[in-house]
């Protein structure tokens, strides 16, 4: 090859790899190394998100191949889920139609970027072999206790039809459809994830390489908090309404007592009253996150109901139906402290109800108008009114001393509570995996036999009608009970396609085994020691995850070294690109694609027209803002290495990169300059002058090491900066050609991670034995690392006029003779001598003349 050419020798390289197997994992005696990120969904197309995603990985891949490890590194696909089912219903087609075929067209995108997957491993989530291995660990979790099914109140989105988590509620609204949610309460499925708050909560200490902020937020989530369970006595003697508060300390500035439209007594009342049946319906028409708790409208319905106070029985608090409370937290009961709740303020100004203080800053404040007052619970307060005797303290310390008088007055107790609310798994769709039980009038609800599994989903099914197909299918719906053999109906909810991802990562460990996992492969394989993904998923699919697997070991399918999954976590920022705008004859935006544009400096101008276009800089890609950029155009255009070693190059990993043409043909012209270098190689000397082979094998150790520590710390830019800098000293070495050949061997060992098919084309054009991908990772000569020289810089009355390069020992009285010898120290002493001489050893010389 005389110029660099990617497009000759990256298929050349790829076919060589998959005829060696080289990225075919089996166990064997070596240390092993998993490393995963996260699978994609097959939309039909990657993005440059997926090639810094993957190409993260895959240098890691690389690198502990390089260093001895046995690497599984797999692919699947998250297949399941209502894009495809939306498609189907737009198109007329079929969602498994549509998901294949993605899958088939972002296979072929990924292939040419030469990543080291082991696809003989792949699967997809909506592969029958993979959802009826689920479909019997849901059996098996049910058996064990971790699956019940009860009445929920739920998010519902009216034109999705189907249930949504509180996460895929944006501004009150479903995060596909743009339809308002509403609260619905339906019959579900339910995981006990609840039962493992604690374990998951304090476990989170142990993930030693996960980020901080993911850590934080898990935690958060998981939400601990220890507080107080009181009653407050009806005045018309009918019981009591218990309630939950973590702020029990501002019980003297309670205004009423709110319950849940979904409460027991609301209901109750509901049944009797129009009115409030009418309330109830419309106040679930909110969604049910703490975003659309904190800023929706609050409204109330005064129920006429009161209550003592429990500490002053001539204090009666009205009782209200409000839509900001939940009953699934607590008890779907609290009572109102305006003062000191933001949410409970607003409730009271709307419907004119006393707003008392229980306490104030030490500083002092002005009084409580429309915000609430509501310091940390470390923050110390005076006391305005508290019946525990206090004066100044913090909150928590309130906290504990009103739990304190409630528990010995007998009207109250402390208890810890969790915000971790049971996972709610069914989904009203057809696209997901099957939910393997019967439900029979005789026997009830009844799980299937694992010799039937999988139940498969039906192919000739029709999305003309809104709702589920599977409710009108009725050859799949209608069935014989596994029980008793009498007709029966089958589970027509699917599980949500969270628990398809909740535990591939075991699955990837024996794909083709006949259970969920082989315990055999699992023990070798599992955990995961570098996970790869964004940040988005910090909480719902990680914490998921962190639950299933200790399910799967309660249920015999992971060890119990597995009950953590994922060792290490690593969360990339994304690919970014300017967005180029201008306006439309009606004013409105016009976006233009990249290729549109032509930079001229700080400016852009469209190429056909030459108006100038408005840049956005280092925005999120966006197919609607038309800054998107094609991962096949690029590899086309300048080769998947080139591609690979941007992404990587322009900023630190877990930081954005803004994609731009000029980096990518900077990149290209550094690799073309690597080849130009090799190829030069014959042109080098056979001997060199005194050093300079020394001098190059010491940059390349230096080298060597840097880039080392710059893989195993995950800063690959860094690493890169150290090869661009090796780059540079090799090319205006005069170093033998013998060395030269040497470092340029070692460079492809160093490259072959971040630019594989490059490094790959030095390794064979230099004699390398066998594929640069199979060589071991080139060793530091510790030795070479020890600098036994010092350049010191020469100061003639305070300005720097030269420097000398001498040993480390070498004698003071030495360096004297050889600054004043300098040729630049002897114009300025101009034939006279020098005032002074002061030598700092390994630092600088000072010549006062």
């Amino acid at each position: 090859m005389s110029r660099y050419a990617p497009s000759e020798i990256e298929p050349k390289w790829q076919a060589a790899w998959d005829e060696a197997g080289t990225f075919r994992a089996e166990r064997s005696e070596q240390p092993k190394y998993y490393v995963l990120e996260m699978f994609p969904y097959p939309s039909g197309r990657i993005h440059m998100g997926h090639v810094r995603n993957y190409t993260m990985g895959d240098v890691i891949a690389r690198y502990k191949m390089a260093r001895g490890f046995n690497v599984l590194h797999p692919m699947g696909w998250d297949a399941f889920g209502m894009p495809a089912e939306n498609a189907a219903m737009a198109s007329g087609g079929h969602p498994k139609e549509w998901t294949y075929q993605n899958i088939a067209d972002m296979k072929a995108q990924m292939k040419p970027l030469g990543w080291s997957l082991d696809w003989s491993r792949e699967f997809a989530t909506c592969d029958p072999e993979y959802y009826g291995q689920q479909q019997a660990l849901f059996l098996d979790m049910l058996e064990a206790g971790l699956v019940y099914r009860k009445n929920a109140v739920v998010n519902w989105d009216p034109v999705d039809m189907t249930v949504l988590a509180n996460e895929q509620v944006e501004n009150g609204r479903g995060w596909r459809s743009g339809a308002e949610v509403e609260r619905r309460e339906l019959t579900q499925w339910f995981f006990k994830i609840s039962a493992y708050s604690e374990e998951l909560l304090d476990a989170i200490d142990s993930l030693d390489d996960w980020p901080a902020k993911v850590k934080l937020m898990q935690a958060n989530w998981i939400g601990k908090s220890r507080g107080l369970r009181m009653g407050f006595q009806r005045t018309d003697g009918q019981g009591q309404i218990e309630v939950y508060t973590t702020r029990p300390d501002t019980l003297m500035g309670a205004s009423f007592v709110g319950i849940s439209p979904d409460h027991p007594l609301a209901k109750q009342l509901a049944e009797a009253r129009p009115e409030v049946a009418a309330f109830c319906a419309e106040a679930r028409k909110g969604g049910t996150t703490e975003e659309a708790l904190e800023t929706g409208e609050k409204l109330g319905f005064d129920t006429g109901l009161t209550v003592t106070h429990p500490l002053d029985p001539d204090w009666q608090l009205p009782v209200w139906i409000a839509n900001f409370i939940l009953m699934d937290y607590g008890t779907g009961a609290i009572f109102g402290c305006p003062a000191h709740d933001q949410r409970d303020l607003d409730f009271c100004r709307k419907y004119d109800l006393p707003v008392v203080e229980t306490f104030t800053a030490l500083e002092g404040h002005a009084p409580v108008t429309d915000e609430a007052y509501v310091p940390p619970k470390t923050e110390p307060v005076k006391w305005v009114k508290h019946f525990a005797g206090l004066d100044v303290a913090t909150g928590q310390e309130a906290i504990d001393a009103t739990i304190a008088v409630a528990e010995q007055g007998g009207w109250g107790k402390g208890v810890t509570q969790y915000r971790l609310r049971d996972w709610g798994l069914s989904r009203q769709r057809y696209w997901g995996c099957p939910i393997p039980v019967v439900h029979c009038e005789s026997c009830g609800v009844v799980p299937e036999r694992k010799e039937n599994l999988p139940i498969r989903l039906p192919d000739d099914v029709s999305f003309d009608v809104p709702g589920n197909p599977l409710d009108r299918h009725p050859t799949w719906r209608d069935c014989a009970c596994p029980s008793c053999g009498a007709p029966a109906r089958r589970e027509t909810d699917t599980m949500d396609t969270f628990v398809d991802s909740s535990w591939y990562y075991a699955r990837f460990t024996a794909p083709r085994a006949e259970t969920p996992t082989d315990l055999d492969a699992a023990a070798y394989w599992m955990n995961v020691d570098q996970y790869i993904g964004g940040i988005e998923h910090a909480i719902l699919h990680l914490l998921y995850s962190r639950f299933f697997a200790r399910a799967m070991h309660k249920t015999g399918h992971l060890p119990a070294s597995a009950i953590e999954p994922f060792n290490a976590l690593f969360t990339q920022g994304m690919v970014t690109h300017a967005i180029y705008k201008s306006a439309g004859a009606d004013g409105r935006a016009v976006y233009h694609f990249p290729e549109e544009v032509e930079t001229q400096g700080e400016r852009a101008v469209l190429r056909e027209t030459g108006q100038e276009v408005e840049v956005v800089p280092s925005a999120k890609m966006s197919k609607s803002k038309r800054n998107v950029v094609d991962p096949d155009d690029i590899v086309a255009r300048y080769g998947a290495d080139t591609a690979r070693w941007f992404v990587l190059s322009d900023s630190p990993p877990e930081r954005d990169v803004e994609w731009t043409a000029s980096g990518a043909e900077a990149a290209q012209k550094h690799l073309a300059r690597v080849w130009r270098i090799v190829s030069e190689l014959g042109e080098a000397p056979e001997a060199a002058p005194q050093g300079a082979d020394e001098e190059l094998a010491k940059a390349l150790h230096r080298t060597i090491h840097d880039v080392t520590m710059g893989f195993e710390s995950f800063g690959f830019n860094a690493a890169i900066a150290k090869l661009y800098g090796f780059t540079a000293t090799l090319a205006k070495s005069p170093a033998s050609r013998g060395a030269k050949t040497e470092a340029c061997r070692a460079l492809a060992q160093l490259m072959s991670p971040l630019t594989p098919h490059l490094a790959e084309e030095i390794w064979a054009e230099l004699g390398g034995e066998g594929l640069v991908t199979g060589a071991p990772w080139p060793q530091v000569d510790e030795s070479l690392l020890v600098d036994d020289s010092v350049t010191l810089p020469i100061q003639v009355n305070g300005k720097r006029r030269a420097e000398i390069t001498v040993p480390k020992e070498m004698a003071k009285a030495e360096i004297e003779a050889l600054v004043l010898a300098h040729e630049a120290v002897q114009k300025q002493l101009n034939g006279g001598a020098p005032k002074k001489l002061i030598v700092v050893p390994g630092r600088i010389v000072n010549v006062v003349v």
